[in-house]
């Protein structure tokens, strides 16, 4: 079958008459003048790739990943090194602009083989329109030389819950300090869209927005290890050093957090660090791209993406009358939105004056009796007089109240060593007694 193009750019006529006397691999069905009209032309389903011949240093990492949304690949035209390397970077095929046709033909049914293989979204299939490349053959996938294709190895931790103050902010800094703490390097991003707080719980005077910051390089395929250590800003505690990524100054600026920039930011630093954490916002929908504006931004993009790359997320919800139904319709719309997700679920604020005598044991049954059918992995106890200390220093439990029992806690639920009490049998009954307050 052949494979419908749509291209951009008078500078190379000779590459795309060049496709057109092929009569076979590939169809170029419309020459655009400009890459706005590139843009329209594949989002109304004309063509499953793109050949920007012109103009290719004005895409960025936001239209390469709307345009593969809707199932197109784009191949672009550069002799350039250095925008070969960005534009691949950015999910683009670069090619030299003395390419021949057949091997232009070639690295079309590649890019449009590896769509298929391996991005091909749902709302592609389910677009309302016919899906010209569904039976294409699939190329195997081949690499521009020279261009490393960047491994990363660090595990992505998202730490997420319902609407409300259920703590997850608390639960994101101190799983990052307590990981540092074992000696792991550790990057933590603020994704919260619309109401970003790391910053404060930390005392960071920072008005940079280090999250915003590196989704713009990332937008233009700038961003690398070195740019994002940039932006990030080193945090030291007294068990280690982790760096932070800081969330939007203003809640207004959720725009500059597109989803195909929270990607790359999230495989850059997961090639930097062994964990990435992630603060998560609360808000999982995604009906606010309206189908007619495929370039809409989604305002729940950072937190949906983060959700989507995590290895591990800690669904954490307040132990109490409110919070608990709210953690329990969450998850379900979770399940909905992140399929895979695997939540691990985290009751926190845990105290007999808001659940009963034996607090514990009432949340058990209550959970197993109300709940979406799996286990709660912790629960975490309500110290609002070392939350509050934590919070004026701008610091981490872990230097405020390394023993209390909340520290001890969330250490143990991150598997992270707990320095030992002198006297370990007090601090057991001190957890004790604060779970039955």
């Amino acid at each position: 079958m052949s494979i419908p193009v749509v291209t951009v750019g008078s500078a190379q006529e000779a590459v795309v008459d060049g496709l057109e006397r092929l009569h076979g691999p590939v169809t170029v069905v419309r020459r655009c003048s400009e890459l706005a009209e590139l843009m329209a032309a594949c989002q109304s389903g004309l063509a499953v790739a793109a050949v920007v011949a012109e103009g290719c240093e004005e895409l960025t990492t936001t239209l390469v990943d709307r345009l593969g949304a809707v199932g197109v690949s784009i191949i672009a035209l550069t002799d350039d090194p250095a925008e070969a390397k960005r534009l691949y970077s950015i999910g683009a095929v670069p090619a030299p602009t003395s390419i021949e046709p057949a091997e232009l033909a070639t690295k079309i049914s590649e890019a449009v083989g590896r769509e298929n293989r391996q991005n091909r979204p749902a709302t592609a299939r389910g677009a309302g329109f016919a899906d010209p490349g569904a039976d294409l053959l699939l190329m195997p996938v081949t690499h521009p030389v020279g261009v490393e294709t960047p491994v990363g190895g660090g595990q992505v931790i998202a730490v997420w819950g319902p609407i409300g103050a259920p703590g997850r902010t608390l639960l994101a800094v101190n799983i990052a300090a307590e990981l540092a703490a074992e000696g792991k390097s550790v990057m933590l991003v603020d994704a919260d869209s619309y109401g970003a707080s790391v910053s404060a719980v930390l005392g960071l005077l920072d008005e940079s927005a280090g999250l915003a910051q590196a989704c713009r390089l990332a937008d233009q395929g700038l961003l690398d290890g070195e740019a994002l250590r940039a932006v990030a800003i080193p945090v030291f505690t007294k068990g280690g050093t982790f760096r932070v990524l800081t969330g939007t100054t203003r809640a207004d600026r959720w725009t500059e957090l597109r989803a195909g920039a929270v990607s790359v930011v999230l495989d850059v630093a997961r090639q930097l660090a062994d964990h990435v954490v992630v603060d998560a916002g609360f808000c999982l929908e995604s009906d606010e791209e309206l189908s007619f504006d495929t370039l809409a931004p989604r305002r729940n993009a950072a937190t949906l993406r983060s959700l989507e790359m995590a290895d591990v997320v800690y669904a954490i919800g307040a132990a109490d009358a409110i919070g608990v139904p709210r953690l329990v319709r969450g998850l379900a719309e979770l399940e909905s939105a992140v399929p895979d997700a695997s939540p691990r679920v985290v009751l926190n604020k845990v105290k007999r004056s808001a659940v009963g005598h034996s607090p514990k044991q009432q949340l058990d049954d209550a959970w197993g009796r109300y709940g979406p059918g799996v286990g709660v992995d912790a629960y975490l106890p309500a110290d609002p007089v070392v939350c509050d200390a934590a919070l004026l220093a701008g610091s981490v439990l872990l230097e405020i109240a390394p023993d209390s029992p909340l520290r001890t806690a969330i250490a143990a639920l991150v598997c992270a060593p707990v320095q030992q009490n002198r006297n370990p049998f007090g601090r057991t009954i001190r957890a004790l007694h604060l779970l039955k307050r």
